[in-house]
């Protein structure tokens, strides 16, 4: 049986005098709308892109370290007949390199790109698209977000700022365009679509909620802009998923409102970000749990449990409660909901959809930092220990909620490992909270550093690991 007709080819072959096996022939034809002027045939992005591309920049970091003595026989050589410098007294340095995209947000000179295109980076230019290169200073790093904020050190006016578009109006098939410098070819246009929004597993930052797009786009693209057909920016282009390095037509752009976010705390004078403390542990909606608590699809976030004195021990929500919406924004997984409360900000309140028992209720939770309820007094263990590379911290709620850790009250937590050091080679992690040395317990860095400070022929070391305790034997 034949599929039917499109509407509009039903009604022009009706209309045609054709009959008979000159209509069976048009059948087979298959339809295609002509352009009726000049101007649909000449219809174009180009406007669009001279607009935008002036806007979009290219990045260029460099981290330069001196050359580490004692790697091998000859270091040692050139080590003991020239010191740290090479033959002829030229310093031995290692230069590390990075290259990107960023987007001028503001007059003033202001920068936004992806972290990790300046992250361990000491000298940062920025390169406009009519050739001109300027120093910048990193203003801001948010590694949460993965977006950073950089300046120009010497504007000289000229700068063409893109305004902020509205990613949050976004649907799945508006057509968007990316501009950035894949491969560090020179500024590049691609054209696709929306392919999809809200992706919460994709892992490349703590707040997942990405705009996915088949525009393509490719490594030196990261953190050049996603504009859409107004010429604002809706994203900064951050991940692709890629087996090969190139572009697969999926690749991921963090919303135009966490972008904003970030820069208005720069633009405030911000060094951190700060966002709201709600204090309870979340939870994905199973469809078992879905089931028994009566919804007809898995949705929403459970509350698992809840910290003393947090927000969400005040609002009065209950372990059990699904929180289905915040001010009436939907969230489907944790990180959904992470990503609409961090957009709250520090103050006020807002209001959350709840379902308890079968009632739905409305919970206002008062917006607050997490609390620094005591100092970080940050260690770095140097003494030749288990520990040695590692880098701790006192815990509290506002480390915890860094960090992303379910509890945050006491204790002290690994928050780096130096690759290669001894911490990384005895599989100590960052997020490990440290809870006995040699059977001392360790409540402070105070009492890490002086359980390490002497040297032992056995270390038994018993650390938290995702609310599980591990406990392991090295040699001294």
């Amino acid at each position: 049986m034949r599929r039917p007709l499109p509407l509009l080819l039903a009604a022009t072959l009706l209309g045609s005098a054709a009959a008979g096996p000159a209509a069976a022939q048009a059948d087979k034809v298959p339809f295609r709308a002509l352009p009726e002027s000049k101007a649909q045939v000449q219809l174009s992005f180009a406007p669009l892109v001279k607009r935008a591309a002036p806007s979009v920049v290219n990045v260029y970091g460099t981290h330069v370290e001196r050359r580490a003595a004692g790697r091998g026989a000859m270091d040692e050589f050139l080590r003991r007949f020239f010191g740290d410098a090479g033959p002829g007294g030229v310093p031995q340095e290692r230069a590390q390199r990075s290259l990107g995209s960023g987007v001028i947000v503001d007059a003033a000179g202001l920068i936004v790109t992806n972290n990790h295109v300046i992250e361990n980076m000491n000298e940062v230019k920025v390169a406009l698209a009519d050739r001109r290169e300027f120093e910048a200073q990193i203003v801001l790093r948010d590694p949460r977000t993965d977006l950073a904020v950089l300046k120009i050190k010497a504007p000289t006016g000229g700068l063409v700022p893109m305004e902020f578009g509205d990613s949050e109006g976004l649907q799945v098939g508006d057509f968007v365009i990316a501009i950035g410098n894949p491969f560090g070819v020179g500024q590049t246009v691609t054209q696709g679509i929306i392919s999809a929004l809200a992706r919460t597993q994709v892992g490349s930052s703590d707040y997942q909620f990405f705009i996915q797009t088949d525009a393509a786009i490719n490594p030196g693209n990261s953190g050049g802009a996603l504009v859409d057909l107004n010429g604002g920016l809706v994203g900064i282009n951050s991940a692709i998923y890629s087996q090969s390095g190139g572009s697969h037509g999926i690749g991921f752009a963090i919303p135009a409102s966490m972008v904003r976010a970030v820069v208005e705390t720069a633009k405030g004078g911000g060094r951190t970000v700060r966002r709201p403390w709600l204090g309870a542990r979340l939870q994905n909606v199973t469809p078992d749990i879905a089931d028994s608590v009566g919804l007809d699809h898995p949705t929403g976030v459970l509350v698992a449990s809840l910290q003393g004195k947090s927000p969400a021990e005040e609002a009065g929500l209950k372990r059990g409660d699904v929180i289905l919406s915040v001010d009436n924004q939907a969230v489907d997984d944790p990180e959904a909901f992470g990503y609409r409360f961090a957009l709250k900000g520090v103050s006020g309140e807002t209001r959350f959809t709840v379902l308890r028992g079968t009632s739905r209720i409305t919970v206002p939770v008062r917006l607050a930092p997490a609390p620094e309820t005591r100092p970080r007094d940050a260690l770095k263990v140097k003494t030749r220990s288990p520990f040695l590379g590692a880098t701790a911290m006192n815990l509290s709620p506002a480390v915890a909620e860094e960090m992303q850790l379910d509890s945050g009250n006491d204790g002290v937590v690994i928050t780096e490992i130096d690759p290669g050091s001894i911490a990384n080679r005895a599989g100590l992690q960052k997020g490990d909270l440290v809870v006995a040395v040699n059977g001392t317990p360790v409540p402070t860095t105070r009492d890490l550093e002086r359980a390490t400070r002497a040297p032992q022929s056995m270390w038994e070391v018993t650390i938290s690991r995702n609310g599980q305790q591990l406990t392991s034997v090295f040699g001294g």
